[in-house]
């Protein structure tokens, strides 16, 4: 099924979903779309980056390759962790499949969580964040994790590889979703940052002909209205959780506040659990509550990482550690981690190798499930 021979770039354009690329002129993109094979599939939930990352460089779903979100709560330690360990991925990544048949890697990154978890077998691994010396030697220097720069220092980065190395077959660009948080696809400097990109990849397509194209997102963004703090919320309603987490919980405090648009709740005491999922079940802005055994299966999420109560907000609310129970967001407040924010494109543009049908790619994390096989 695989044309090994052809180069292939992988962009996983985070924070990118459909109405960014509805409202946003990016020629080149839409050019790709139209002449090769485009899909609106949805994301996995949730609606964080490191599980559908892994799900896309995988091309597998969470129950395979181990990650359940950005954080989970170790149960042995009692206190939460980063989900940022190449060694807790159980399923092969494309890196791997890749260098099994004799293909040679590059992984681009706006976000150092990325080369963590993909390090191993690559043969070029750079971070933008954390660039050393001799990647700016070569390269320049980049913008700062906050700030749109940085996505354009990755691509062009991608592009003098994708010139230079010949060598390299695999080309793997994470962008950082910093300006989707910032501004929404309505906005000017979105539109800037969105066209400015699609002008870069559209030059590093003219510049190696042959070259395939895959474009994905791993969630998208909305305005959002309020948060809770489900602990406070349990605690002072004399309900004595365990713990809660925030899945989107990570390095990025700036991004979002480490608020997520769902949330994990471990109970002491499970025997009352129907009474905790009912409680909750009633805040304004909760669309649902799962027991773990029900969100496992809906979502396929490996059931030792996620709680005994699985909380999903509505399409404005959030959830997360604050210094109140409840508190009313920013106008300009835009994140992510909800079942709203998964509607995302897909595309593959001049790959040689032959695809599956169409009616395959339904998810994100379909783009790569049938390279190097």
């Amino acid at each position: 099924m695989n044309n090994n021979c052809q180069r292939i770039v992988i962009a996983m354009m985070d924070g990118f979903d459909m109405e960014y690329l509805e409202q946003t002129e990016m020629p080149n993109l839409k050019r790709m779309a139209k002449e090769g094979l485009f899909r609106e599939v949805s994301g996995v939930f949730p609606s964080v980056t490191n599980v559908n990352n892994v799900s896309i460089a995988c091309g597998a779903w969470p129950t395979e390759h181990g990650i359940s979100a950005n954080s989970y709560f170790n149960r042995i330690k009692n206190e939460p962790e980063y989900m940022n360990s190449a060694n807790m991925i159980t399923s092969p990544t494309i890196f791997t499949r890749a260098k099994e048949k004799g293909v040679k890697s590059a992984l681009l990154t706006s976000k150092k969580k990325t080369l963590e978890l993909f390090y191993k077998d690559v043969e070029i691994g750079i971070a933008a964040e954390s660039a050393d010396d001799d990647v700016i030697a070569k390269y320049g220097q980049p913008g700062d994790i906050y700030s749109r720069e940085i996505n354009y220092w990755l691509w062009e980065t991608a592009e003098t590889i994708l010139r230079e190395r010949e060598d390299i077959g695999l080309i793997y660009v994470h962008i950082t979703d910093y300006p989707m948080h910032a501004w929404g696809p309505e906005k000017d400097e979105s539109k800037e940052h969105l066209n400015r990109l699609d002008t870069i990849i559209g030059r590093a397509a003219d510049s190696v002909p042959d070259t395939a194209f895959f474009f994905t997102a791993d969630h998208g963004m909305n305005y959002k209205q309020q948060s809770w703090d489900l602990m406070r919320v349990l605690m002072e309603n004399g309900m004595n959780p365990l713990f809660v987490l925030s899945p989107e919980r990570d390095y990025y405090i700036k991004h979002h506040r480490n608020f997520t648009g769902c949330s994990w709740v471990w109970l002491k005491d499970t025997a009352n659990i129907y009474n905790v999922a009912g409680f909750l079940k009633e805040l304004p802005g909760v669309d649902d509550v799962y027991l773990r055994e029900e969100a496992a299966e809906m979502f396929n999420l490996p059931p030792e990482h996620i709680g005994d109560l699985i909380v999903t907000g509505d399409k404005h609310t959030m959830f997360g550690e604050m210094d109140n129970a409840h508190e009313y967001l920013p106008e300009t407040y835009r994140a992510h981690g909800s079942l709203y924010e998964m509607r995302l494109p897909l595309i593959i543009w001049n790959y040689k190798g032959e695809l599956p049908e169409e009616s395959f790619f339904r998810y994100n994390l379909d783009l790569t499930r049938h390279l190097y096989r």
